[in-house]
């Protein structure tokens, strides 16, 4: 940007472009998940790094919900809360999550315990946590739109992995489904927020480098896997190591 204020279709459509362009679909590790091209180790250790992402959605979430100033904003945001968290054990978005890596074969204990993960996980995740908790409410909310992009990669994901890996079913990839609902309903909200709220060219800013910076969270995930799990397959030392092929 150079300093002009876009119009609130012109935002949504830059917010758009970023997306077509660095979403983690595009990211080789995601194809060769999405097409696979991926060992059952391989796609375990995807799992266990994503789990970490996943728990940490319900803090990043009530970081921003403890500043929202209206009841209105509140409700609307304590959704994601009980998307994730679920409102009585075993249920939401981070308990399918652990049915996932149970599926897989990986011991539901090592994966809470977050022993095994990469470094660059923990850094990239704590760094979207505490960008959330610490930059404006807009920026926060803006970089929640990658959910805008969601819906296009869980169906991916999901019919590539049944269709490719014995190892998946229906109920061990439970997670996905619901997300294909509240994925679109929150980026709605989300994006109708920005639309709204980012008048200057200083708040546009700030919400194109939020997304800017969500994106690069993402891609920087698989970056890391793809190190140590494909090319050139360096693990660092303390992380997980599978056992099967």
């Amino acid at each position: 940007m150079t300093g002009q204020i876009l119009s609130p279709d012109e935002l949504e459509a830059a917010l758009r472009a970023i997306g077509a362009e660095r979403y983690h679909n595009l990211h080789p590790f995601h194809r060769a998940l999405h097409d696979g091209r991926l060992t059952q180790g391989q796609v375990q250790a995807w799992a266990l790094n994503r789990y970490y992402y996943q728990c940490r959605i319900p803090a990043k979430d009530a970081s921003l919900l403890a500043r929202l100033p209206t009841a209105e904003l509140r409700r609307e945001w304590r959704r994601r809360l009980v998307d994730h968290d679920g409102d009585a054990p075993g249920t939401g978005g981070v308990a399918r999550w652990l049915k996932l890596t149970d599926g897989l074969g990986l011991d539901r204990a090592y994966v809470e315990s977050l022993e095994g993960l990469l470094p660059a996980t923990k850094f990239a995740v704590d760094a979207y946590v505490e960008f959330v908790r610490d930059r404006s409410i807009l920026a926060a909310i803006a970089s929640s739109l990658t959910e805008l992009f969601s819906p296009t990669i869980i169906s991916e994901r999901v019919s590539g992995m049944l269709r490719h890996y014995d190892f998946v079913n229906s109920e061990t990839l439970a997670y996905f489904h619901p997300r294909l609902t509240q994925a679109p309903r929150d980026s709605d909200f989300a994006l109708s927020y920005v639309r709204e709220h980012a008048r200057t060219a200083e708040q546009q800013e700030a919400v194109l480098g939020a997304l800017k910076f969500k994106c690069g969270v993402l891609w920087s995930m698989l970056d890391a896997l793809d190190y140590a799990y494909v090319t050139p397959g360096r693990i660092p030392p303390g992380a997980f190591r599978p056992t099967c092929p």
